[in-house]
């Protein structure tokens, strides 16, 4: 069965797996969803993900979302090249480094929380700017501490092979771009996104190159 990736064209978390399918060399079927529209919450995706939330990818086994389950998944079933190094404390550091993008700043700067803050607070454009900058970078000052000091540190967030904190790290730098936050502060990480996006998996995996790019 060819898998199947519901997503959208611009969501950080459905970049993450589109670079994750690309490095493992995965062909895949693209399903997009104008979440704009909210189109993700038709009948048809939520019989997959009840949630309504992309990316959900379908599978031989049945619908799995959430980005890093996917990811997990995917380096489980298919372990070539790995995403997570082979032992206890590397894959520890990685998630943990993974988890500062994907668990403390992505929640608070998603789409449908920038939408409620307009719709019930009447936050203005500006406002939603600060808000996600006020995030982001806190996240990134705390990325970039630990990336610049921790000696697993090498030519990506861990080593010199790209792994399941690079797939966070380069789609929230690409997020980060839209709304004004720049690397300038972060060496360490505009140097390990820079490498990510001199490889063809991350570049095809970027939003300006997918179908639904508007």
């Amino acid at each position: 069965m060819t898998l199947v990736l519901h997503n959208y064209f611009r969501s950080s978390t459905s970049a993450r797996v589109r670079a994750a399918l690309n490095l493992k060399g995965l062909d895949y079927d693209y399903v997009s969803y104008a979440l704009l529209k909210d189109e993700q919450r038709g009948a048809a995706h939520l019989a997959l993900n009840p949630q309504g939330l992309v990316p959900t990818l379908v599978t031989e086994d049945g619908a799995l979302p959430q980005s890093l389950a996917i990811i997990e998944w995917l380096d489980e079933v298919y372990p070539e090249p790995p995403l997570l190094p082979a032992d206890a404390w590397g894959r520890a550091r990685v998630r943990s480094l993974a988890h500062i993008i994907a668990l403390d700043v992505h929640p608070l700067n998603n789409l449908r929380i920038l939408k409620h803050l307009e719709t019930e607070y009447g936050v203005d454009a500006d406002g939603k700017t600060a808000w996600f900058r006020k995030w982001a970078q806190a996240g990134m000052e705390s990325l970039e501490a630990r990336l610049s000091s921790e000696v697993e540190t090498g030519t990506f967030c861990h080593g010199d092979t790209p792994g399941l904190a690079d797939l966070c790290l380069f789609a929230q730098v690409l997020n980060n771009g839209r709304f004004g936050v720049t690397l300038d502060p972060y060496p360490t990480i505009a140097r390990i996104h820079d490498t990510c996006m001199a490889l063809p998996a991350f570049e095809r995996a970027a939003p300006a190159n997918q179908p639904d790019a508007t």
